[in-house]
């Protein structure tokens, strides 16, 4: 079994954050790996209600420069610094990011014990062995990133068949899970008899953008989309005008995706009391469709 990736929302508001949803900012938990997508207003305290520790953040992604989604870096980053931070933080984002921090870094002069390294990235920017990150451009009027984090397919060895066969481990295992046949005492063993496929995982981060053609190729086959649904269906001109999405523009990238489950973020204050409306909306084109609450941890 592939190991559990759990995302924890921080922050599931739009620009004006409301009693219930806090300013836009979400965590991704994968073995070793924390990476915090967005840092809105009071990201800091969130992680402490969650209670988790932001000490184990090594990248962060930024989708824009927005305040609503990146008001929290100068508090976070003091935070980490006050905490005994020291590791190598490295920031990933659109175009203009290395300006932006360089800048934050200068008006917030913290003392700062730790490197802090700057990307701007497009297309896949990170990858080891196991997983990689990928960003494809957006529509919102300033340079804007969507994100994907995916676990690749892996080879794993059929433990049962080869006990049975009684296979020496070491060398010859590790030829099987690259594909590899083997030879032992004159007698061949074939990899695909004795390995199966495990399918990787994908998670799409797609916030603040206008629909436009490149969103369902980039996120296709996603075992997860997170997508923003700033207005419904009503207020679709509206959208627009505003370089968002509609819940249910969000539901048919989804279903014409063919994802296989749709959180629905970034929940304008308009909806405080009825985002329901957003949800249901959404139920009707993508039934799996589910809206994401503060604090709310999912596990895939």
């Amino acid at each position: 079994m592939a190991s559990e990736i759990k995302i924890h929302f921080l922050g599931t508001s739009a620009q004006i954050p409301s009693a219930d949803r806090n300013h836009t900012a979400m965590l991704l938990e994968y073995k070793g790996e924390n990476i915090l997508i967005d840092c809105g207003e009071g990201t800091q305290r969130q992680f402490r209600k969650a209670r988790l520790n932001p000490c184990k953040v090594s990248k962060i992604l930024i989708t824009h420069w927005h305040g609503d989604h990146v008001f929290g870096l100068p508090g976070f980053l003091s935070t980490l610094s006050l905490s005994g931070y020291n590791k190598k933080l490295i920031i990933y984002g659109p175009k203009k990011t290395k300006v932006f921090v360089k800048e934050l870094l200068n008006i917030f002069n913290f003392e700062r014990n730790f490197e802090v390294e700057v990307e701007e990235v497009s297309g896949k920017f990170f990858e080891t062995d196991e997983f990689f990150l990928s960003s494809e451009e957006m529509e919102h009027g300033i340079p804007t990133n969507a994100y994907s984090f995916v676990i690749k397919d892996r080879l794993r060895l059929d433990k049962k068949k080869i006990e049975k066969l009684k296979l020496p481990s070491g060398p010859f295992l590790k030829k099987l899970k690259e594909g590899k046949d083997i030879l032992i005492d004159n007698k061949k063993y074939l990899s695909n008899s004795l390995t199966y496929l495990e399918k990787g995982k994908k998670i799409s981060f797609i916030l603040d953008t206008r629909f436009n053609k490149k969103i369902i190729p980039f996120v296709s086959d996603s075992d997860l989309l997170i997508c923003e649904s700033s207005y419904d269906s009503e207020l679709e001109k509206q959208a627009e005008e505003h370089l968002h999405l509609t819940s249910a523009q969000s539901a048919e990238i989804a279903k014409k995706s063919n994802s296989k489950k749709l959180v629905l973020t970034h929940i304008s204050q308009r909806y405080e009391k009825n985002a329901k409306k957003l949800l249901d909306e959404s139920k009707k084109i993508f039934k799996n469709s589910f809206l994401a609450e503060d604090l709310q941890t999912i596990q895939i």
